[in-house]
């Protein structure tokens, strides 16, 4: 009896022990399979704090280079409005066949300016055509006619590139006169609104011409006694001419927002019906009748007599068309 108690005793503590193995085996694999997970884990995170190390190096790095450009972008901007001269001239031109304007146009800007209004001003001619012969012959004759005010810097000119248009060449191509007459109206809005971005960081006031025009005698002189005497320095525009888009004159700060309204409605009206929209619409106040509006306008419009500028061309820049023009103030 005592031997079969002893063998069971014995069998207990084997199957205790058989069990006791059992569990640390198993927990010792389960030990082992977490520390490798752990070390994986450990792996994944050293090669994610590195990726993140790289990225941010890389974005520090990024941020250096914008703050470079921003640097040399405000840098060439202060350059820019350091070497910005008084007034910019804008003319914008085209082909009109047999007929030029232009040399008389400039002879009589260009005469009529003294030698230090010269060195503060800027004449831009704009050749808006595509005619490679015509953009040359207008070229040629800028340089040969007037090669002093170019070498100088005072007269500037430039080409606007075709991709800058809309597709309106089925307009041109359409035997109907509306839609040509409209294809024509539509480009020049597009044609100032290219010469204005471009004249805007190059002087203070920016004064919009034609290329066929005439300048009264001492005409910057009588501009910039106008502008000094001013009072108030809130007004939108001057005219020294009050004909269409002639002898306009803009603060530069300011022609941003006129080309963003130009080409909001430049399919809608003619430029000098937007200028006059452009002028209600920061005019008139909330609430206010529009006959009110316009009738008041009328007053506090800043309109320079007598007029410094005379249209004289005949030819219009629409094929075929006449127009005889004139400013009565002159």
């Amino acid at each position: 009896m005592r031997t079969r108690h002893v063998n069971l005793l014995i069998t207990l503590i084997a199957v205790v022990l058989f069990s006791f193995s059992c569990f640390c085996i198993s927990r010792m694999t389960q030990t082992s399979n977490q520390l490798t997970n752990c070390r994986n884990h450990i792996s994944e995170f050293k090669e994610s704090i590195l990726r993140l190390k790289n990225k941010t190096e890389r974005n520090r790095q990024e941020l250096l280079n914008a703050f470079k450009e921003m640097k040399l972008d405000i840098s060439e901007k202060e350059r820019d409005a350091q070497n910005a001269v008084t007034f910019a001239l804008g003319i914008s031109t085209v082909n009109r066949g047999n007929y030029s304007y232009l040399k008389q146009t400039l002879t009589s800007i260009l005469s009529r300016m003294t030698l230090p209004e010269e060195k503060d001003s800027v004449v831009i001619v704009s050749i808006a055509d595509s005619n490679e012969n015509y953009v040359k012959s207008v070229v040629d004759m800028i340089t040969k006619k007037f090669k002093r005010q170019v070498t100088s810097g005072s007269l500037e000119v430039i080409s606007i590139p075709a991709y800058f248009y809309p597709n309106i060449s089925h307009a041109a191509r359409s035997t109907d006169d509306s839609e040509k007459l409209e294809s024509w109206r539509i480009k020049q809005v597009l044609d100032f609104c290219f010469l204005m971005l471009y004249a805007q960081p190059k002087a203070m006031y920016y004064l919009q011409l034609e290329d066929d025009i005439l300048a009264n005698k001492m005409y910057l002189t009588k501009i910039t006694d106008f502008v000094h005497n001013i009072t108030s320095n809130n007004w939108l525009y001057i005219e020294f001419s009050v004909l269409g888009f002639i002898g306009k004159l803009f603060k530069s700060e300011d022609l941003t927002d006129f080309v963003r309204f130009f080409l909001m409605f430049y399919k809608d009206k003619p430029i000098d019906l937007l200028l006059g929209d452009i002028f209600l619409v920061k005019m008139c106040t909330p609430g206010e009748a529009l006959e009110k509006c316009i009738e008041r306008n009328k007053h506090i419009r800043i309109r320079y007599k007598p007029s410094l500028f005379q249209h004289v061309g005949i030819q219009s820049s629409y094929p075929g068309r006449e127009q005889y023009f004139k400013d009565i103030y002159y």
